[in-house]
């Protein structure tokens, strides 16, 4: 099949490369590829591309890169394009004057079962909150973040012991799936938006800052690791490890709720050999830490890390 709309398809990190590549595979004709510019990063302040544009040029497609998206010069490069749809998958908020562009609208796709987890990252907030269902919706993009009209949805179940990453790269998969199905729908006029329903407590997921990722130990095991589960492998659930003379500052990538309970122990007292087992107490049990980064190091098992932390029982974590 010949497609004739014309698609201008706006991303920024891995999870929009996935659909991207979907949509080429299946013929349809991206006239123009919108990412972040290019952004210095590591230790040498080298200039880094995104994942999109890596894959955009990759595969011939030409590349905007506005610092401002109200910019008159990309504003008018874009209507230039005649382009009959937008696709934006993991960017940033646009104005008006962009997503009011195209005849046949700006579509976004989000990962959760919308109106629930509106914001920069419902796959963490899911996990941390202990959901065991997610998705992917695709809408059209209005005013109001996220509020949009509905076209379609797919949910996802996310397991017990999934991690951030693990779940993305699951969400991404399907994603991709469903804003073909999207695309293939309102190409052929198949599709009827329906405004979000209204849910009594919808969970909000809103962006992480460092001191979402601090681990209270006050809180139950399970909340614990939810968020451990919830920020891994990044940005990464950290604490601060204490004794006499020093600070470590930490990140736990893996953690599991341990059996035993910390009879009387203040939460973040710190269980262990010495050697191969490190546990720390929360209200209601102790924490099993398995994999864990100290700062500017790299991810190491907990083994490894006690080899070098001999005096670890001399330790406390929390403030």
């Amino acid at each position: 099949m010949k497609h004739t709309v014309k698609i201008v398809y706006m991303g920024t990190p891995e999870f929009a490369v996935e659909p991207l590549k979907v949509l080429l595979e299946k013929g349809y004709n991206i006239v123009s590829v919108v990412t972040a510019p290019d952004r210095p990063a590591g230790r040498g302040r080298e200039l880094k591309q995104s994942e999109v544009k890596q894959f955009a040029l990759e595969h011939g497609l030409p590349v905007l890169q506005p610092e401002k998206l109200r910019d008159k010069n990309f504003t008018e490069q874009l209507k230039s394009l005649n382009a009959d749809l937008f696709l934006v998958v993991a960017f940033r908020m646009l104005p008006e004057i962009v997503w009011s562009m195209p005849p046949k609208g700006t579509v976004n796709l989000h990962a959760s079962l919308l109106p629930d987890y509106r914001g920069a990252a419902p796959i963490n907030h899911a996990i941390i909150n202990g959901e065991t269902l997610t998705g992917v919706t695709t809408f059209i993009i209005t005013h109001e973040i996220d509020t949009g009209e509905i076209l379609l949805q797919k949910r996802v179940e996310i397991e017990n012991d999934e991690t951030a990453g693990e779940l993305h790269d699951k969400l991404m998969i399907t994603g991709a799936s469903l804003l073909l199905e999207t695309v293939e729908k309102i190409e052929s006029g198949n599709v009827k938006p329906l405004p979000q329903p209204e849910i009594p407590n919808a969970h909000l997921a809103p962006k992480l800052f460092r001191e979402t990722c601090e681990i209270n130990w006050n809180l139950s095991v399970e909340r614990v690791r939810n968020l451990i589960r919830g920020l891994s492998p990044y940005p990464g659930a950290w604490c601060e490890l204490k004794n006499d003379v020093k600070t470590l500052q930490i990140k736990i990538l893996k953690a599991y709720a341990d059996s035993g309970k910390a009879e009387n122990e203040l939460p973040g007292t710190i269980f262990s050999d010495r050697k191969s087992f490190l546990k720390i107490a929360c209200s209601n049990g102790l924490l099993d830490v398995k994999e864990l980064q100290p700062q500017g190091k790299k991810i190491m098992p907990v083994k490894a890390f006690l080899s070098g932390f001999r005096d670890i029982t001399s330790y406390h974590s929390g403030k």
